[in-house]
């Protein structure tokens, strides 16, 4: 409660007379402690389920613009000193992303974040925060508490009587980029926050196969089919679990069909031992009818990948475990359902086969041994010398 008042006093806003409490048990403080070098969570925490009962009921009591530079977004504070990220919906879930739409200026979609966040689970990777879809009352639940009054100066009314809003940043933030309610009612995902830089810090890091932010550019992997030989020599890629974590996150955005995964995030004081973040996955789920097959890049260009992983995904194409059934089942928790339409359930079938296929294709090549890897490999100190195997590929 200190720190939060603190914060208050320092940031452009008025400490409004909001009743503030902070509960030891609550959910959010026990999802901070759960966090360990693994995973944000434990494969049976029930403190994950009510967490996201919270997300969907939580007393907002402030509202401020996430400076980003592309989309709005609102961080929101609640009466439990709970933090959650708000992305308000931007089109409908039958709305595919047009051909000509480059994946960098692609719309930031609110179900895209609460499918991927069940996706992860589904794959047992647990490294997406908890997401649950909710209607606010823009009126009553942002522009009534916020103290802000740059978010205050954004809200005007439409020729069709509903209230919209907008916000102040680099690109995709003017008028005719707001969002709108139905006349005051707005869905959105919400996004548990993790714990404060100060708290538990985070390293950001650029994905070796980054894509180009250009209309025009490539990187050397688009056009190198031995770029992982050369990464496999550069710390921390060359020792431990780490190259083996980029190739889970590149399964589960090919998955999505997520392609703008620039950098990851991980918890410093886990080392270079610690699991990648999966944030920010609002750009999945834009096309179900294609499969961009270059997400794969760090799973077909290295050809390993974890024990774990290979079993998971060979049990959710078993037809009694269908990666489809489970998704479908596991979205109909969600207050927003349906979240994704079914040609995009459907499609995650379609793309696992893909991924088998493609681990299939390395194993024939290079045999099981070579591909198929334990988890938790003990880092060495010194680089690891190319292999003759290597040399050969």
């Amino acid at each position: 409660m200190k720190t939060y008042s603190k914060a208050l006093n320092w940031s452009n806003v008025t400490v409004a007379a909001h009743e503030v409490t902070y509960d030891p048990d609550a959910s959010w403080v026990k999802f901070y402690l759960g966090i360990n070098r693994y995973a944000l969570y434990s494969r049976e925490d029930p403190t994950i389920l009510q967490l996201l009962k919270d997300l969907q009921s939580m007393t907002v009591v402030n509202a401020v613009v996430k400076p980003s530079g592309h989309h709005l977004k609102l961080a929101l504070k609640m009466r439990n000193l709970a933090k959650v990220m708000y992305k308000p919906m931007r089109q409908q879930r039958d709305d595919e992303t047009p051909e000509d739409v480059f994946y960098f200026v692609d719309f930031q979609r609110h179900n895209a974040e609460i499918a991927s966040f069940h996706l992860d689970r589904i794959l047992d990777f647990r490294r997406v925060p908890p997401v649950a879809g909710r209607q606010l009352n823009i009126t009553g639940e942002v522009l009534h508490v916020t103290h802000n009054e740059d978010l205050r100066s954004v809200f005007f009314t439409s020729p069709a009587n509903n209230t919209c809003f907008f916000a102040k940043c680099l690109y995709m933030c003017k008028t005719e980029y707001a969002v709108c309610g139905s006349p005051n009612h707005l869905e959105g995902s919400m996004s548990a926050y993790l714990p404060s830089l100060s708290m538990a810090p985070r390293v950001s890091i650029p994905n070796p196969w980054t894509r180009s932010y250009t209309f025009t550019g490539r990187q050397e992997w688009e056009d190198n089919p031995f770029y992982c030989d050369t990464v496999k020599q550069q710390p921390p890629y060359n020792s431990g679990n780490r190259l083996l974590n980029i190739i889970d996150m590149s399964i589960f955005d090919f998955l999505t069909g997520n392609m703008d995964r620039h950098h990851y995030e991980i918890f410093s004081n886990f080392g270079d031992e610690g699991f990648l973040l999966h944030l920010d996955n609002a750009r999945g789920f834009g096309k179900h009818s294609h499969d961009e097959m270059s997400i794969l890049a760090p799973l077909t260009q290295c050809c390993i990948i974890k024990r774990s992983t290979l079993l998971r995904l060979q049990l959710l194409a078993q037809s009694a475990f269908s990666l489809s059934d489970v998704m479908r089942e596991s979205l109909q928790s969600d207050p927003l359902h349906p979240i994704l339409t079914e040609p995009h359930i459907s499609a995650l079938d379609r793309r696992l086969h893909k991924v088998l296929s493609a681990v299939q294709q390395c194993v024939r090549r290079l045999g099981e041994d070579e591909v198929i890897t334990n988890d938790f490999i003990k880092p060495t100190v010194n680089p690891t010398v190319t292999t003759e195997m290597e040399l050969l590929r």
